[in-house]
């Protein structure tokens, strides 16, 4: 298997959790904050037992190590509002939301990278948008803030690829993972005093089952997936990476179908909505490999 095959697979199976993530934290009944704040923690120890902490710090000049930890604020508040999506609507709306992804990166990845803009990028990157809008047509009104806050998660992490992907090569993957969550647990710590103040009435230890849903989530699809997501970020570019994260909602709903029997408040045209998305998906590497022949 050649490297930049790895590199799809493993990319693939990391959306495949990422997917799972959702599920997740719709079963989790700790609000959005404080949830992420338990999944960063837990995820930065066990990371500590993949890297040398001392050694390996002590090389990264703090020009770097301070956009590490830029980043890392940025994935923090990338979950945070990508859970309360979940709260506020439901799994597989923050999931379509989240296929807006590659359109985002479009747009973004020029700009902020000087890389030459290719039109075929921002149309398959666009084609994203009327499959979102079929899938949420039908929505109650109550679901759309879930939806603007799940629209600015997404473009959160169309930042957090384009940035990951300038310093990926900087770094090995474990100790570049560990300085991120890390610096998002730190920055959610700062933050979570402030809120209990206007949210005393929310809980902050997990229950029983919160405990074992946490875990999952912070050592599989948390730990596994962004280091086997960051490994192949090496190999793919990163409008490449950000078209195979709108599987994301693929799996994300079928799973929620299985799951939380979401497939209750779907229409045909959610269905309709999802093959647009595919369509998107699997045109790039076919029209990309195309057009550079």
């Amino acid at each position: 298997m050649t490297a930049t095959k790895r590199a799809f697979f493993e990319l693939h199976l990391a959306v495949f959790l990422y997917g799972f993530t959702a599920i997740l934290g719709d079963l989790i009944d700790l609000s959005a904050t404080v949830l992420v704040w338990w999944r960063v923690l837990i995820t930065s120890i066990s990371l500590l037992f993949l890297i040398r902490f001392g050694q390996t710090l002590k090389g990264i000049p703090k020009k770097l190590l301070w956009e590490y930890i830029g980043i890392g604020i940025l994935i923090g508040l990338h979950w945070i509002t990508f859970f309360a999506s979940i709260k506020y609507a439901n799994a597989s709306i923050a999931l379509v939301c989240y296929a807006t992804c590659s359109f985002f990166t479009s747009m973004l990845e020029p700009l902020l990278t000087k890389a030459k803009f290719k039109w075929y990028e921002l149309a398959l990157g666009a084609l994203v948008i009327p499959g979102m809008a079929l899938i949420v047509q039908s929505l109650e009104v109550n679901m759309l803030l879930g939806v603007w806050i799940g629209l600015f998660s997404t473009l959160l992490i169309a930042l957090f690829s384009i940035l990951n992907k300038q310093r990926i090569h900087d770094l090995d993957t474990p100790t570049l993972t560990f300085i991120e969550m890390s610096s998002a647990w730190v920055f959610i710590s700062l933050v979570l005093p402030f809120y209990f103040y206007w949210n005393p009435e929310l809980s902050f230890l997990p229950s029983a089952s919160d405990w074992v849903y946490l875990i999952i989530l912070a050592l599989v699809c948390t730990t596994l997936a962004l280091v086997l997501n960051l490994r192949a970020l090496k190999h793919i570019s990163a409008f490449a990476s950000s078209l195979t994260y709108n599987l994301e909602p693929v799996y994300g709903i079928a799973l929620a179908i299985f799951i939380l029997k979401e497939n209750k408040e779907l229409t045909p045209t959610f269905y309709l909505g999802v093959l647009i998305i595919l369509a998107s998906v699997f045109s790039y590497p076919l029209l990309r490999s195309r057009l550079e022949k």
